[in-house]
């Protein structure tokens, strides 16, 4: 994937708290189509090509259902190779009866759908780059009626075996209290906004439509849920080189943002309490 990839900084891996770790995991193997690259008695790494792990989820004895009007996570954004893909995952909803939410966003057509716990699941396709409107630094995104029977039609001779080998941590979407605040925070990261949206801001490095996406729709000034609250646990953003992510690091202390390290991993949490991890791979 050309934006999940070198030069850019991207997201890879999300970590998830949830209630009973069987039933997610009969969710993402079954319905969404993951596999599972490592488990342990009360977690998981879950992978598309046996190699990567996208997601993480981990059971505990003393979480408790998630809450709403909290920040944290909106949904986490699987990126399929391509659009033959989309149509064989919709079509695969559509035999076993999962209901899921669609939207076509312009630059990319996408389905949605909830895990037991009720995170957020975006799974999309991107339209090619040279088809995205820019007005000057803003990237043209809608939210309009998918054409669910030409996403079908293109994917009709694509078989669904589960999540294809390419796909990638496209996005990630979240709640936050204040967006003027994360958008100090992120753009110290190293983001620059893409989009405006009404309560919302899509922020990317490189031009992509956007690898962070951040919404007050829980509320202006909501507060983040307690540690023990299912939900996302972390994040981690990849960056292409030391240097990159050294200037982010030096962006962070500027701003006076939580820092710590452990054995070379930066950890840092944006202003509404979502926990970041920056690596170079």
């Amino acid at each position: 994937m050309k934006y999940q990839n070198k030069p850019y900084t991207f997201v890879e891996l999300v970590e998830l708290k949830v209630i009973n770790l069987e039933e997610s995991l009969n969710f993402y193997q079954e319905v969404v189509g993951f596999k599972v690259l490592e488990k342990q008695d009360n977690k998981a790494l879950l992978t598309a090509d046996g190699k990567t792990a996208l997601l993480s989820i981990e059971q505990r004895p003393d979480f408790e259902p998630k809450q709403q009007k909290t920040t944290g996570l909106y949904h986490f954004a699987l990126l399929l190779p391509t659009r033959a893909d989309l149509g064989a995952v919709l079509k695969h909803f559509i035999e076993n009866n999962i209901r899921v939410g669609a939207g076509d966003h312009l630059v990319s057509e996408a389905l949605y759908l909830n895990d037991p716990d009720g995170n957020g699941i975006e799974i999309y396709s991107d339209r090619p780059d040279t088809e995205w409107k820019w007005n000057g630094e803003h990237v043209a995104m809608d939210t309009l009626q998918i054409d669910a029977q030409s996403i079908l039609a293109e994917g009709a001779s694509t078989k669904w075996t589960g999540l294809p080998e390419g796909t990638a941590m496209g996005h990630i979407h979240l709640h936050v209290a204040d967006l003027a605040a994360a958008e100090k925070f992120y753009n110290a990261l190293g983001f620059e906004v893409v989009t405006p949206y009404p309560g919302a801001l899509f922020m990317a490095t490189g031009k992509y439509h956007h690898h962070i996406g951040m919404n007050t729709w829980a509320g202006v000034g909501a507060p983040a849920a307690a540690e023990n609250i299912v939900g996302l646990e972390a994040f981690t953003l990849v960056y292409p080189s030391k240097e990159v992510l050294n200037t982010a690091i030096e962006n962070l202390k500027t701003i006076e943002a939580p820092l710590t390290e452990e054995n070379g991993l930066f950890i840092t949490k944006d202003p509404s309490q979502n926990k970041i991890k920056l690596i170079v791979k």
